[in-house]
Formats: C-alpha cells, sequence, structure tokens
C-alpha cells in the first residue's frame, strides 16, 4: 500500500478471518490500560448522536494507545429496535490513522471488533477482581455480546464450569446454549427459568442487554452472593441502585463514567472507587477478601478499539486480507 494513496478497507468477514483470539485480545486490552494507568493514552469523552429516540445512539470514539501505535476513531451505532427487523444492534466503521503522518491507513467494519474487546474487558476485570475458584456464572442477554462474554470467562477463569443463561426470549438462551456449548464442552451452559434463577448463587453476574436511558432494572441486592463480581456491560439498564451498593465499585474509565453521569445515567450509584487502569497502575485496590462483592462498570472505551484494530489491520495486510481503495 501506498501511504496517502492507497486505504486497506476490510468488511465483517475480513476482520472475523484474521481478528485474535480472546486470550490474544484481553492482553492487548490490559496493555491499553496499563498505558492508561501511566497517563500516556488519548481518550477523549465520546460524541453522541440520537437521530430517532435517546436509546438509539450513533457514537463518535477516537482514541491513540502508544504501545499499540494504535490511532483512530469508530463512528459505532446502537439501535435496539433494529432486531425486530432482523438487524443488528450494533453496527459500524472503525477509520485507524498512521500515527505519524494522521494519514487514513484502514476503514473497516467495527461490529466484530466492538463485540471481541468487550468481552476481553470483562476477561480483565475477572482476572483482577473474579474471587478465587469461581465456578459459576449468570448471563442476562443472550446476544452477540453475550457470547463474547462468556468466551472472555471461559478463557480467563480456568474454574469456571456453569453458566446459567437467561434471556426473555427463550429461543435466543437455547441458541447460545448449543453454540456455545459446542465450544466450550467443559462447561455446563443451562437456561434459567429467570434472572433471579440465574443471577442467585452465580460468582460472576454479567448483564448484556440493550443499554437504555431509562430501564426498568431488575438485579436486586438480595441476589448477589458474597464474593461475588457483577459485570454489567449495558451501564446501569439491569442493575437497580441497591444492587450496585456493594463493598467495591469500578468503573472501566472515570472519564467516560462522568460524561455519561452528567446525561443522567447512574442516579442511583455509589460514587466509583476508580477504573481499571487506576488498578493497574496501583492507585486504586483490587479484591481484598473471598467474601467481598464488587461490580466493574465497563462502559466501552476506545482505548480498547484501536489496539484491537491496529491488529487485525497488520494481520490482514500479512494475509492479503481486504480490498486496497484509492485514497
Amino acid at each position: 500500500m501506498q501511504l496517502g494513496k492507497e486505504i486497506l478497507y476490510l468488511s465483517y468477514a475480513d476482520v472475523a478471518a484474521v481478528g485474535p483470539n480472546m486470550a490474544e485480545t484481553i492482553s492487548i486490552v490490559e496493555g491499553a490500560f496499563r498505558d492508561k494507568g501511566q497517563g500516556v493514552t488519548q481518550l477523549p469523552a465520546k460524541t453522541a448522536l440520537h437521530p430517532l429516540d435517546e436509546d438509539a445512539f450513533i457514537h463518535a470514539m477516537p482514541a491513540w494507545v502508544p504501545s499499540s501505535r494504535a490511532a483512530g476513531v469508530k463512528w459505532v451505532s446502537g439501535y435496539p429496535l433494529n432486531q425486530p427487523k432482523g438487524l443488528p444492534y450494533i453496527t459500524g466503521l472503525l477509520i485507524l490513522n498512521d500515527p505519524d503522518t494522521g494519514i487514513p491507513i484502514a476503514v473497516m467494519d467495527c461490529a466484530w471488533i466492538t463485540a471481541q474487546r468487550t468481552g476481553a474487558v470483562s476477561g480483565l476485570a475477572a482476572r483482577h477482581l473474579a474471587p478465587r475458584g469461581a465456578k459459576t456464572a449468570a448471563l442476562l442477554g443472550a446476544g452477540v455480546q453475550g457470547r463474547t462474554q462468556v468466551r472472555a470467562l471461559a478463557t480467563e477463569v480456568k474454574s469456571l464450569r456453569e453458566v446459567q443463561v437467561f434471556d426473555p426470549r427463550p429461543e435466543a438462551a437455547e441458541a447460545l446454549i448449543a453454540e456455545l456449548g459446542a465450544e466450550f464442552p467443559e462447561l455446563s451452559l443451562l437456561a434459567a427459568a429467570g434472572p433471579a434463577e440465574a443471577v442467585r448463587g452465580a460468582d460472576i453476574v454479567v448483564s448484556a442487554g440493550p443499554i437504555l436511558k431509562h430501564p426498568h432494572p431488575i438485579i436486586e441486592h438480595g441476589w448477589l452472593q458474597p464474593g461475588c463480581l457483577g459485570l454489567p456491560v449495558d451501564f446501569d439498564a439491569m442493575w437497580t441502585g441497591a444492587a450496585l451498593h456493594l463493598d467495591h465499585y469500578l468503573v472501566d474509565d472515570m472519564g467516560q463514567y462522568r460524561f455519561y453521569e452528567q446525561q443522567g445515567f447512574f442516579s442511583g450509584a455509589p460514587e466509583p472507587a476508580g477504573d481499571l487502569g487506576d488498578l493497574l497502575a496501583g492507585r486504586c485496590r483490587g479484591r481484598e477478601s473471598d467474601s467481598e462483592r464488587i461490580i466493574s462498570m465497563n462502559l466501552g472505551v476506545a482505548i480498547a478499539d484501536m489496539p484491537t484494530a491496529r491488529l487485525v489491520y497488520d494481520r490482514a495486510l500479512a494475509a492479503g486480507k481486504g480490498r486496497v481503495l484509492p485514497l
């Protein structure tokens, strides 16, 4: 490719063909958060449009991660009403730039990267915050993101043996169980009759539904057993305010959290103790006992997208994937 004259276009299939596996993605994401903890990343707040309603968003998400030499912006949308139409909830494109010249070098579909890196951030949080010997997990939401969450936990939590899956669409839960049961035969994946049945007794609780400005939260404080780790990847959509008031409350990025707090999210939540960058830099404590109940709120940040996209780009070039287009 000729810098400044050509650009690489990668479709969803191209990205998925060369994308890193979950263990590799967790490692990439950890490097990005270590950069963040050292104060060397650049991560402006998301810029949001809501053309249809406040639950349908289109976000611009720029970031610079020095250790991966990854600079760019993700233009991603989430439309909850797409699902009844048979259309994906999350769609978008990601642009990578050459950090030395600023020239765009790639445009790629971002849906695979978004799902993969979100799972990887949960895997990273579980690495540092899950209770020792965690055996059971609850998954609320059996969509695309639910799948990468299970993959991340299966990759990172070697003691995991059972996942209770609940989705208001029973067919979605059954489809996820069939797919991931074949992928992870060592796991017992079971359909839960309801959210309470899934969450009670779980060592790790993941919520992976649509992000809603005015949600109807279902997870109650009393459902969460001592020692559990809560991993919301849908903001506070499924968590009552009381359920967020546990022993330790962390987020993935304080700047993003403050931005969304101003937009009216997390009104019933406690004050975060810090973010994942702080945790990796030693400025924020992690788990201190096996009985401590912890929340790690994953809002989704572009410092996880860009290193993943940079690796996809490098591998696509090496494998001859994608289409070279004139710039």
